[in-house]
């Protein structure tokens, strides 16, 4: 083993040779062993394997080997300078080696080590792409669990931050292309990761790239399939996709096929879901992203059908008024509960694909299902504006930090959501029904609209619901949907109302 003088020596050697570098194999062996000498040793020939390597093409798989060793020694100082000069090791056919290793050593809890890791991976990336991706996806196919949630984690945060001469069109290709192999078995989280790295790619903005992506949710979400609402997993999975789906639907990327599925294999299995997420209201969950893709049908082949099953369903939130007995007062019925947040969805769904066939209330329901149809809408109607008249008074003169208490922004969603139905009911009630107005669905926040333009209506305790200036979200943001978590007014216990906003 050598000695730090010989080491230094050698590196002399090596150093005057200039051109000549490459005639003075032995110098650099003996730099090669000093991998195998004590701390001082070691550190030097992490230092000087990676200055000469480019001079010895036939000792490059040692010189490799020797710093991966040095990659790996017990001394945190000798790990951290190795791998720091990694990337001078990855020159044409050694690249991909390199970028396998550099994927692998992501698996260190050294947060210093992990920082020079991933600063090593991208830049690399930046000599070549197509190279580094093969070492990434190599270990994400093939490498240890940890290392496999690194790599995927590293490609989701950083490939936004590479500028567009390294991401060009045949490197995207190749992501896709990849991705799609390991999207062939991934667990929830891992997909979710890919959807973002997917949609983030600048060849995928495109209408016809938004559809290939939508093609690759609906194959993940297996809509060939029947539905299965006791398996947690079959529902976990569909609602996870179709989270990431529904981003990607616009005026020109359609989100039918979502729909028409929901309609048929989810809406009649509603009140049977089951979920592994503990606290999630699971159907508020489905009728919310049922709702957001409704803005977003093309045609429909089976838009009859879809109408009536969303129909029926909402006849089972819309109840009729109790009997009342001779003198005028209730006959001992119980005053149904109002489930504004379901109906909220539902009525918005109906109203979105009512668009499509106008005529279904009056041409294709029998004349005593549309008046039972009227009875109910009417009935809700009434409990409607009391709730509507209670919340504006509770909200009155309420400005800024009042309006930021849990009590308060419970009662501002439930404003929201009320005047929403109370906007979309009118319209039902016209003759023939109307299927005009539009309205922005409780959770979604308000649009902004451009200077000049009429200004939305945010005033919460107004009569007008806000307004929106195109059906459905922001086509750029492209953000990753977030479910909203349980009812808005499942804490309204506490407030004195007629009937608590939900229940079941």
């Amino acid at each position: 083993m050598p000695t730090v003088e010989e080491l230094y020596r050698n590196y002399g050697i090596l150093a005057d040779a200039t051109e000549q570098v490459s005639q003075h194999k032995d110098a650099y062996q003996v730099i090669l062993d000093g991998v195998k000498g004590g701390t001082k040793e070691k550190r030097l020939a992490a230092q000087f394997i990676p200055k000469f390597f480019k001079h010895f093409p036939e000792l490059a798989d040692s010189a490799i080997n020797a710093q991966l060793d040095l990659c790996e020694d017990e001394d945190v100082s000798i790990r951290r300078q190795a791998i720091k000069e990694l990337p001078q090791f990855a020159t044409g056919e050694n690249l991909p080696r390199v970028a396998d290793i550099l994927t692998q050593l992501l698996q260190t809890d050294d947060s210093a080590e992990f920082n020079l890791v991933n600063n090593a991976l991208l830049s690399i990336f930046k000599m070549d792409a197509k190279g580094t991706l093969g070492g990434l996806f190599s270990q994400i196919l093939q490498g240890e669990d940890i290392v496999r949630e690194r790599a995927i984690k590293f490609l989701s945060t950083k490939l936004k931050t590479l500028p567009d001469e390294v991401l060009t069109k045949e490197v995207e290709e190749l992501i896709l292309t990849e991705s799609k192999k390991v999207l062939e078995d991934v667990t929830g989280e891992e997909f979710v990761l890919f959807m973002k790295i997917l949609s983030g790619l600048k060849s995928l903005q495109t209408v016809s790239g938004r559809q290939q992506l939508v093609e690759l949710v609906a194959e993940q979400a297996d809509l060939e399939q029947t539905f299965n609402p006791s398996d947690p997993d079959c529902v976990d999975r569909l609602l996870q996709c179709t989270r990431q789906a529904v981003p990607l639907f616009s005026k020109n990327v359609h989100s039918t096929r979502f729909v028409t599925y929901f309609c048929e294999q989810v809406l009649p299995n509603l009140s049977t879901l089951t979920t592994p997420v503990e606290g999630l209201d699971i159907q508020l969950e489905v009728l919310k992203l049922l709702a957001e893709m409704s803005s977003f049908c093309g045609d429909m082949e089976k838009l009859e059908t879809n109408l009536r099953k969303l129909f029926d369903k909402l006849l089972e939130y819309m109840p009729l008024p109790p009997e009342e007995a001779e003198n005028g007062e209730n006959a001992g019925n119980e005053e149904p509960k109002l489930q504004f947040s379901y109906v909220e969805c539902l009525l918005y769904s109906f109203h979105q694909l009512g668009r499509k066939l106008p005529d279904f209330l009056t041409a294709k329901l029998n004349a005593e299902k549309l008046k039972d149809f009227k009875i109910r809408l009417q009935y809700f109607a009434r409990g409607l504006q009391v709730y509507i008249r209670q919340l504006r008074l509770a909200l009155q003169g309420k400005t800024g930090e009042a309006l930021k208490t849990e009590e308060n922004k419970i009662k501002v969603v439930a404003l929201k959501i009320t005047n929403n139905i109370n906007v979309l009911i009118k319209d039902l009630f016209h003759i023939p029904p109307s299927y005009k107005s539009t309205v922005t669905l409780s959770w979604k926040p308000v649009q902004k609209v451009e200077i000049g333009q009429k200004r939305a209506n945010e005033d919460t305790t107004s009569g007008s619901p806000p307004k929106k200036s195109a059906a459905g979200p922001k086509r750029d943001a492209r953000q990753i949907y977030n479910p909203p978590s349980g009812k808005y007014s499942s804490n309204l216990g506490n407030f004195n109302y007629e009937r608590s906003l939900q229940g079941k």
